[in-house]
């Protein structure tokens, strides 16, 4: 659906964050006369009321037969449409979009086509590889944007000018489903892995899955760049897309530190700023993408050189005392807490794991504890903090690794590094939970850490959004 098509209709928006305020200004723009309603929290609506001044009716959060009442809903991706009170008025013929979709829909060519997009989805490192695709766009001299997920919301650069040449657009599980529902087609879709993740959401394991994967199956890009080391993934039959595999020993895949494009060396990744061998190991995905566009992936590989890390990724905020500080705050899963740990394997580490409970699976994660390398201390913090806790009980009893139960962040530090001692370590902030209920967001808590760890916070700084 384009905006314009909007004209006439009874529209509402859900949601007041930065997704909500720029679907707000877009449609301002576009379409000035048409009434407007938002629906949000309490704690939101002043502010809304303010901001928008008399350009919106302002609601607190809706009923079934309110949300009914309209045609056309525009979501906030945070928001699901499992609600019960989404359902109901779906079943009603409510419509709900997303930004993402009208932004889609914007730029799609005459045969659905959104040429010279490249979106980047997977449970797992799809920030730092979205962000690494521009990286390399950029240094190849093409004028890119870094929009999505990652920080930029769709809508507020619906049309920049100059336009990029290309768009590295980062898509969650609240996104990929609104690629399909715009009816267009990326240029090219890379999808890295899937775990399970944000269950509370999506209500259920395989729906997540299935969400995330409406991308390819329901999205149809020209080209879907996968891996194949994924069982998911590997599974899938795609006759719409031609299908380029990433990590297969005929395509782009890594040995050893080497990246590979077949039997050819490219790039030894040991001495790059990519933070974790997963992350190496997404520059195949980079590369394979790069190509599928035309572009030599061979002569750009190595300025990964020059890529700087994301803030928040398995960041080092620095060193004091003896102590390393690492900010992983964008953890929000128990398989990106076992990869953080694989990154600093060797080490003194007090990792801090808990925080939102979404329902998530740590038996997983446990088993790697018992079988693997653990760390020296784990302290558990946040509102999943005592199951996790109570899951890890046995094997700290068994002296596979001390264990603390802290109050929150600030405890939790304090006994990392009581637990460190005089030897020192690192002291490893990966979460495996979101931040909700504590902090904003996850950058609140990077930046909370990074404050707790004696530094300055604004080293968590802002994405760049368009550029060179």
């Amino acid at each position: 659906m384009q905006i314009s098509q909007l004209e006439g209709k009874r529209v509402a928006l859900w949601g007041w964050g930065r997704e909500g305020r720029a679907a707000f200004a877009v449609l301002r723009a576009r379409l000035p006369a048409l009434p407007l309603t938002l629906f949000c929290p309490e704690s939101e609506i002043d502010a809304a009321r303010a901001e928008a001044r008399d350009a919106l009716d302002v609601r607190g959060e809706p009923t079934a037969s309110a949300l009914a009442h309209f045609e056309v809903v525009i979501k906030s991706p945070g928001i699901s449409p499992y609600l019960p009170v989404a359902q109901a008025a779906a079943a009603q013929g409510t419509q709900f979009i997303g930004g993402t979709a009208l932004w889609f829909a914007e730029h799609a060519a005459a045969d659905g086509t959104v040429h010279n997009t490249i979106c980047v989805t997977g449970t797992k490192g799809k920030s730092t590889t979205t962000s690494l695709l521009a990286h390399l766009l950029r240094a190849a001299g093409h004028r890119t944007g870094l929009v999505g997920n990652i920080g930029l919301p769709l809508l507020e650069v619906l049309e920049p000018h100059p336009a990029p040449d290309y768009w590295a657009v980062e898509l969650s599980s609240y996104q990929t489903g609104e690629v399909a529902r715009s009816g267009t087609h990326p240029q090219v879709a890379v999808v890295l892995n899937l775990f399970p993740e944000h269950l509370d959401w999506h209500g259920s394991e395989q729906r997540y899955i299935d969400d995330k994967l409406k991308l390819v199956t329901e999205g149809a890009p020209r080209i879907a760049v996968l891996n194949a080391a994924d069982p998911h993934l590997a599974a899938l039959s795609l006759p719409g897309s031609q299908v380029v595999w990433f990590n297969q020993p005929a395509g782009w895949h890594m040995r050893g530190d080497v990246v590979h494009r077949g039997p050819q060396a490219v790039f030894d990744t040991a001495r790059t700023p990519l933070p974790g061998r997963h992350n190496r190991g997404n520059l195949c995905a980079v590369l394979a993408a790069l190509e599928a566009l035309g572009l030599d992936a061979v002569a750009l590989a190595p300025a990964v050189e020059t890529f700087q890390p994301l803030p928040n990724r398995l960041q080092r905020i620095g060193a004091r005392d003896g102590v390393v500080y690492i900010n992983d705050s964008i953890s929000t899963t128990p398989h990106a807490s076992l990869a953080a740990l694989e990154c600093f394997a060797g080490q003194r580490i007090a990792l801090l794991v808990g925080g939102h409970d979404r329902g998530l699976d740590w038996r997983d994660f446990v088993h790697h504890m018992a079988e693997d390398q653990p760390p020296l201390a784990v302290v558990t913090m946040g509102n999943n903090g005592p199951r996790i806790n109570a899951l890890l009980q046995p094997l700290s009893e068994a002296g596979r690794f001390c264990l603390h139960a802290a109050r929150d962040l600030a405890d939790a530090m304090e006994q990392a590094r009581n637990a460190l001692g005089s030897e020192g370590g690192v002291v490893l902030l990966s979460p495996g939970a979101p931040s909700f209920g504590a902090y904003r967001d996850y950058v609140a808590r990077g930046r909370h850490f990074a404050e707790l760890a004696g530094f300055d916070p604004d080293l968590i700084s802002a994405i760049p959004g368009i550029g060179l």
